[in-house]
């Protein structure tokens, strides 16, 4: 279906051309080339650095040229996830999507209105004669989604704006003044293998059903984690049955909560009448402690065609489940300053077997430098202990709010005039760009809002439609008040 006849037409058609093309985090390769042509198509001036972060800059409107410069800024890439019954690759296929009642939604995957609207917002001032504005550069990112990469990679003199819009907020009447710093941590564990035990068959645990989410967001909401859920499974069928365990996968980004984990077993065949009913019993206790969270959690046991020819042995088992159940997943400390703001937390992320090895994925979140980096020191050593090697990437900062800041104090205004209602002041419990950017081009002066979005990194990913206009409005206000 078509979505540029929603309103506003500028900013829906810019989205619709978003939507067609493939840019998941690391192939944002034709959106950067797509940004350059539409500039070109536009005869405006823009720039393309050497890590793919594109500028764009669009002349003031007439007699507004002395007007400060505006830096509207956004990313480039969204998360790829997708149920795994449905056949998409992200790599070439354009989403699909469809209207449920006030929302837009995908199907099956994620939408991309992370951040594909604000993106779309600040392209559409180009084709909006109608909006008054000064000079305006628009700063299109790449790699938000893996680590804010692309905006670590940003050089002096890129933009020239001294005040910043970041569109990559999800929720509308709220003003975002501050975010969380994080990191992310990979585990190697070593794997020794013996052969396969002779009267077993081959079977594969799955859980599946799970609603995901984005890890920093949603963290709050303690759904359930498809990793977490299977080690506690296999915990409580090896140690009542002969179970050996030849790989475990699950989860697909660092900043999305797993949704689907997989086991692949082989089973004594005198056992597999008892492992059965043992696993579904375990399932329901899950369900219950999750109290309705996830009432589409599904845990099937079923036969496997695999030819396995070697399993972990028990030592290797043994540890690998014990390391899983004692990593820490979910929130760890709330805020004291800001009341229901999650300070710390750590996404048990994603897992993967190879021949000789786990290789298993956290991210880990904080508003508090040192707190990030104990947490991430927690990880490291709960790894150590059962044998494995810890790597970890540099943290990117957080962004301190700033209550004295003049362009929080126009938005707050602006929103009042359009609303009739002042804006919530918030911090979020995610990586916003504003505190790398803010790090590149001190004094910068940064404010970020956006339309309402739910559910962001998950299939369930959806925009409220009304909302994106409400957005433009506010948006188009405050460049006019700028101006």
């Amino acid at each position: 279906m078509s979505v540029s006849g929603f309103e506003p037409k500028a900013l829906w058609k810019q989205f619709e051309k978003i939507l067609s093309i493939p840019h998941c985090s690391g192939n944002e390769k034709q959106m950067g080339e797509y940004l350059l042509s539409f500039s070109k198509n536009r005869g405006l001036e823009a720039e393309r650095d050497a890590a793919g972060n594109v500028v764009v800059r669009i002349p003031a409107t007439p007699g507004h040229e002395k007007a400060p410069t505006i830096v509207l800024q956004g990313h480039q890439d969204m998360v790829g996830e997708k149920n795994s019954n449905v056949d998409f690759d992200f790599f070439k296929d354009p989403i699909q999507v469809e209207v449920k009642g006030e929302w837009l939604t995908a199907k099956g995957t994620t939408l991309g209105a992370d951040n594909g609207i604000g993106l779309a917002a600040a392209l559409a001032i180009a084709d909006s004669p109608d909006v008054v504005h000064g000079p305006i550069e628009v700063l299109a990112t790449v790699d938000e989604e893996v680590g804010l990469t692309g905006a670590g990679k940003l050089q002096p003199g890129f933009v020239k704006g001294s005040i910043m819009l970041n569109l990559d907020s999800e929720e509308l009447g709220a003003v975002y003044i501050g975010c969380a710093g994080g990191g992310d941590t990979t585990i190697k564990f070593p794997v020794k293998r013996m052969d396969v035990p002779a009267g077993t068959k081959a079977f594969t645990l799955k859980v599946t059903g799970l609603r995901g989410g984005h890890s920093g967001i949603d963290i709050i909401e303690q759904r359930g984690n498809a990793i977490k859920i299977l080690a506690r499974l296999l915990h409580r069928a090896t140690n009542a049955q002969p179970c050996h365990l030849v790989e475990l996968r699950g989860g697909n980004k660092r900043n999305a909560i797993p949704r689907e984990a997989f086991a692949e077993l082989m089973i004594l065949d005198t056992a597999v009448d008892e492992v059965a009913p043992l696993l579904e019993a375990e399932a329901e206790k899950i369900r219950i402690e999750l109290g309705g969270r996830e009432r589409d959690l599904a845990v099937t046991l079923e036969p496997s065609d695999a030819g396995h020819t070697k399993v972990m042995d028990e030592k290797t088992r043994k540890t690998l489940i014990a390391l899983l159940l004692a990593m820490p997943h979910g929130v760890h400390a709330m805020s004291y300053d800001i009341p229901g703001l999650v300070e710390t937390s750590n996404n048990l992320a994603t897992i993967s077997t190879g021949p000789r090895e786990v290789v298993i994925g956290t991210s880990t979140r904080s508003s508090i430098k040192s707190a990030l980096q104990a947490h991430r020191d927690r990880i490291a050593a709960v790894s150590r202990l059962a044998g494995a090697t810890v790597e970890e990437n540099d943290p990117y900062p957080g962004w301190k709010p700033n209550l004295d800041s003049r362009i929080l104090s126009i938005v707050r205004n602006v929103h009042a005039k359009t609303f009739g209602r002042e804006p919530e002041m918030k911090a979020i419990h995610a990586g916003l760009e504003c505190g790398i950017i803010g790090e590149k081009f001190p004094g910068m002066d940064m404010v970020s809002f956006g339309p309402w979005i739910e559910h962001p990194h998950s299939p369930e990913e959806r925009v409220n439609i009304p909302s994106v206009e409400s957005f433009w409005k506010l948006l188009t206000a405050v460049l006019a008040e700028m101006a």
